[in-house]
Formats: C-alpha cells, structure tokens, sequence
C-alpha cells in the first residue's frame, strides 16, 4: 500500500508506535524552536530538568514577541535567552532580524524534517513540506533533553487542489479563509491537513507557508505541501538548495478523508469579528468604512507579498481617516524591501512601518481607537486580542488591506479600474545572518537572569479526591487569550508566574485572581467549559496560571489540542462530559466532588461529579493515553522528565 507525505516523513523518524490515527507514537525530533514570549519558561525548565547542553540537533531562540522595551523587563528577558541559548547550544536570534516562523522558513526549515515550536503558528514550515507542530515549552524542553515526541497519530486528510488563483487579486490567504469557512475553527482537531492535486503547482512556498501558517486556527495538529520544483527554487535562492529532497505522496496513497478545491473558483475572503471562521466574501461587505489597517505578521510578511503592497501603494496617499502599519515579517525583506525601493513607496504613501516583530497581532502596541474597524492581514481577531476591547477586527488578504488602506473601505478588487503588477519570488535573496548568534561551545557561560525572572513552579502530584469551586462557567471557543491575555501589559511577566497569574481571566471577570485564591485555601477551583476549550495561542501560561491558583480539573465538552496538552503537562485533569446537557446543571460558585480519582486514571477513566447541596451527580470521562496518565498521576511533565533523564 501506498505511502502519503505524512506518513513518510513520521515512519522515517519512528522512534515507537504504530502509524494508526489514535494511536500513541513517539518520534525523534531534528528542530525545536522558541520565541521569547514562550521561550523564557521553555528555557527555565530546560534548566529545571538538570542538563548541560540540549541532546537534539538543533534548537534556535528568537525574540520577536515582547519588542516593546518600555521598562527593565522584556530587555533583561532578551539577555536571559541569549545567555541560556549560548549556555545550552542553540541558535539565537536577535530582536528585530524577524518573526521566528518567517526567519525558521528563510534559514532552518528543510523538507523531510519533524520541527516543534513553542508557538501555535509553527505549522508554517509545512509549506516547506516538513511536519511542523506547536507545543508547549514544557514539551519543547522535554525534546530538547533527549525525549522523543510523543502524541496520538492523527488522521490524515487530504486537501486537492485544481485549478489556479486569480492573479493578483486571489491570494493564499483567500484559500485558507474559503477552507476555514466550510470547515470552522474546530475541523481540523485530531487531524493533519496534506496538500495535494494539481494546484499545488500554481502555488509559491511563501504562498504555501501561508495556508499551512493559518491551518492553526482550524484546530489541525499540522498541514503539510508537498517538496517540489517550487521548493527547492526556494532553497537555492536562500543558498540551501543542498538541503532539499523530493516529498510527494505515492499514487494510491489512502487518506481519512480527501477535500477538493478548486482555486479558480475562489474569490477575495473576510473574516468578521470575533472568530477566523465567520467567513464571508469581501463583495459582501464592500463599502464598510475601516479605521485601521495592519499589514504583515507571520501569516503573509514575506517578500513577494510585501512588494505586492509596496507597488499598490506607490504613488498612493493612505486615506486621511485610516492609519496603516505595515511590518515585514524578517530583516531579510526588510532589506530587500530597502534595497528595491518598495520602503520608499511604502513610507511615501503614509504608511507607518515597524519594526520585523510581531507587533499588533498580539495587541504588542498598534492597538486600535475605542470602537474601531481593524483590517488585518493577521491570523487571529479574537475579541481583545488586539489590545483594545471593544475593536472590531477583520481578516483579509494583504491585497485588499492595501486598497482599503487607500480608499477608506473595504474594497473588491474586481470592481476596481487599477492595474496590479503579479510579483514572483526572487531568483535569489539577500542573505545577511549576521542578526543570528551561532551556538556557543564555551562551558563556563554564565545564564544572566533580571529581577522579573522567576523559578517554574511545580504541581504535587493528583489526590485521588478533589472537592473544590466552580469558579467560572464559560460557553464555546474560550481562547488562551481569554484565559491568559496578551498584550504589553502582560507578556513582560512571562517570566513570572506569581505576577502573570494575576491577570488570569481577567478580561472575562476581573474578581477571579481573589476568587482563585481564596478557594485555593480551600482545596482549590474547577472550571467548567463548553465545546473546543482553549482554542488559539499555544502559550503554556494559560494552563501555568491556573494551575499555580490551585485549578485542579476543567470540564469541557471539548479541548483544543495544544491547550488539552498544556493542561496535562501542568498536572491539571481534563474532564469531558459524557452527557453534554449535564453542562446546563452546573453553575458558577457549586462545589464539586469527585473521587476514586487515581483508580479512574487507571481503569476505564470514568469519573463520578457530585454537586455538594444540590443531590445532583453526573458522569464525566478523560481520554488520557498511556503517558498521559502517567504525567497527571505524578503531578505534570516536569517531574516526569526529570525521572527519565537523570534517573
């Protein structure tokens, strides 16, 4: 039977496990990768877990999160990663050479390879036809010691593409927007999108790095591209062209399911607020007045795309009630940018250009007016993610960014009387890593750690009972940014649990760190969930947090898989309902009980929930595998990984 590019790439890599969707397997990993707003608690537990050096082939440390450098604290959390990547051997790069998922495509993703990162976004190296997942940084740590990955096999389903775009005013950015419209934010869960068919030609690696970029927000473990003629001109234009090899599916490779789409049919896209998947077509809302707009990110920062605004705006005036930022996702289009002319055309039109970071994607400044309209280029307009509460944020292409950015509104490309030029992806690119810090071989580096930095707190290991509060009852699709926000007021304290565990839900209920503490004293909290739990961001810290305020179990209906894991490697159960309808009986302030709870985690993972006063009882369950049970049952990965590396 014939192989898919998933399966080629996982088998080659095996270390245990049989490739079968819901199966554990355990996979040896050639990258890891961090950015600082996950990487400083990445690189302290690293340290906790009692190793020299890392013990996988390669590890790179980027700072391109908490840029603003407002007081002491992001500026000592940059010292801290550049000392601890020099102490343990990984690859550093420095503020402003650029987004980690836009530089790692540039200079570090090969096809064939398995890569993690500690960010939700990491999948973007599947458009070099590599198997890139995001995970937590304590997973992360956990690999770099010398661990293999383990998870459960997804299912692989197959997207087919015929046909081809309609130049220059379909993008890769209107595909995933169609894909996340037929199949929402939850479509992807348990499964790896691979793409296939003859579109996949039509499409440049950048354009590719964009779909497989935003597959995240389909709740995918990953998505993946072929390794073709496409990438390897890639490669040889960033010099790397000895790293390539060919990676496509066998003919009668079988798939759990296979999706076609025809690209010729799609037309320009737009997400409304508050979710990636309310999609509708950008005809639809044609004429709505915008007040922002942002252009870059991880999501579409690249060269090509970049230009294609530069040329949309040359000669242009932005419109005098719209504000625009634009910010290149690596100093490497930065510089091309630079050296063409197209920053010219950029900062001619009246454009406001930051630096190559993440910026307003993350509310990390650019925040919009009370009440306003933001067009992002971006992956994510959650409610407040953008740093302002009450912002209406839409998604959409760069290309209709850049015309709204100049008429004022939302705009259809068709309808308009202006020539686009189509830009190609150069022949060859500029290559500087002289923002990139090789790895260190002197032994006596001394890690440099600020005030804000703070030891990883550690979880006793599960009581067989838990009676504790409900804390909060939530609906669908709670984000990690619901549970931990971003923002410049928070992300500086990454490094400090006691002081980010403050905001913990703050922008939901601004009483629940007193709350929290409070019933911590008592036996701790719960928190009950609807469906899709935890859904966005892979930062840890929303699962730290609670864990730190004495959260000992959420119910759901359903989890996001990043988060689900996060939870697990932080000692906290995660509990679904047997009966969904049994979510109506619970309120907020009812006090739980739920026991024989080490006995369930052995057995069959049944649980019974009393709620105290009420005469009400209910079944819950947890879908835990083998290792699984063994992280809750010793209280989260750390203590775990300890044990398997220094005995």
């Amino acid at each position: 039977m014939g192989k898919n590019i998933v399966e080629k790439i996982l088998e080659s890599h095996l270390v245990y496990g049989e490739l079968k969707p819901g199966n554990l397997i355990g996979v040896r990993v050639d990258e890891v990768y961090t950015q600082d707003a996950t990487g400083t608690m990445t690189w302290l537990e690293f340290e906790a877990i009692g190793l020299d050096r890392i013990k996988i082939p390669l590890a790179v440390s980027y700072v391109d999160h908490n840029m603003l450098q407002s007081n002491f604290m992001n500026a000592d959390d940059h010292l801290f990663l550049r000392t601890a990547a020099a102490k343990f051997g990984a690859y550093f790069s420095r503020p402003g050479n650029g987004i980690c998922h836009q530089v790692n495509l540039e200079r570090f993703a090969a096809p064939g390879m398995i890569a993690l990162g500690t960010d939700s976004h990491t999948p973007t190296g599947g458009g070099m036809g590599m198997i890139s997942i995001g995970v937590g940084g304590l997973e992360a740590a956990s690999v770099m010691a010398g661990m293999p990955f383990e998870f459960t096999m997804p299912k692989v389903v197959k997207i087919h593409l015929i046909g081809k775009l309609r130049r220059p005013y379909v993008t890769a950015m209107d595909v995933i927007l169609t894909l996340l419209k037929m199949l929402t934010v939850k479509g992807g869960v348990g499964k790896i999108f691979e793409y296939g068919g003859p579109g996949v030609n039509d499409l440049s690696l950048t354009e590719r790095a964009t779909i497989t970029n935003m597959g995240a927000e389909l709740g995918a473990t990953t998505s993946i591209f072929p390794s073709d003629g496409n990438t390897l001109a890639f490669l040889k234009a960033q010099g790397r062209e000895h790293q390539w090899i060919e990676l496509e599916a066998d003919e009668d490779a079988k798939y759990a399911e296979i999706i076609e789409i025809d690209l010729s049919s799609i037309e320009p896209m737009i997400a409304q607020p508050h979710s990636p998947d309310n999609v509708i077509s950008v005809k639809e809302l044609k004429g709505t007045k915008i007040d922002q707009i942002c252009i870059g990110s991880c999501t579409n920062s690249s060269y090509k795309i970049m230009k294609t605004v530069a040329l949309i705006l040359k000669g242009k005036t932005i419109h005098p009630e719209v504000t625009l930022f634009i910010n290149p996702g690596s100093k490497q289009v930065y510089e091309m940018l630079a050296k063409d002319g197209s920053i010219e055309n950029i900062i001619s039109s009246g454009a406001r250009i930051l630096e190559s970071a993440c910026g307003p994607c993350i509310g990390m400044g650019g925040a919009p007016g009370s009440g306003q309209k933001s067009l992002r280029s971006y992956n994510r307009n959650f409610k407040g993610r953008s740093g302002t509460k009450d912002a209406l944020v839409y998604l959409a292409s760069p290309v209709i960014c850049a015309l709204a950015a100049i008429n004022g509104e939302i705009t259809d490309p068709f309808d308009i009387d202006m020539q686009i030029d189509i830009v190609d992806e150069p022949k060859s690119f500029l290559i500087n890593d002289n923002m990139i810090i090789l790895p260190q071989k002197d032994k006596d580096i001394k890690i440099i750690k600020g005030p804000n930095i703070k030891e990883v707190p550690v979880k006793e290991p599960i009581e067989s009972k838990i009676t504790a509060e409900v804390l909060l009852k939530l609906g669908d699709n709670i984000t990690t940014d619901d549970i931990l926000p971003a923002g410049s007021q928070i992300l500086p304290y990454r490094s400090n649990i006691h002081m980010i565990s403050t905001f913990t839900f703050k922008n939901i209920d601004e009483t629940f760190y007193e709350r929290a503490v409070t019933a911590k004293q008592k036996g701790g909290g719960v928190i009950i969930g609807g469906e899709n739990y935890g859904q966005g961001s892979s930062r840890e810290h929303a699962a730290i947090a609670p864990m730190f305020l004495g959260i000992k179990a959420v119910v759901a209906k359903s989890f996001a898989r990043i988060h689900r894991s996060n939870l697990i490697n932080f000692g906290i159960l995660p509990l679904i309902f047997a009966n969904s309808e049994d979510y109506e009986k619970i309120q907020q302030g009812d006090i739980l009980e739920i026991d024989n709870i080490l006995e369930s985690i052995k057995s069959e993972q049944k649980y019974k929930v009393r709620i105290l006063d009420k005469n009400i009882a209910f079944e819950v369950f947890s879908n835990l595998n083998s290792k699984e049970k063994e992280l809750i049952l010793q209280g989260g990965l750390l203590p775990y990984v300890r044990r398997k590396v220094l005995g």
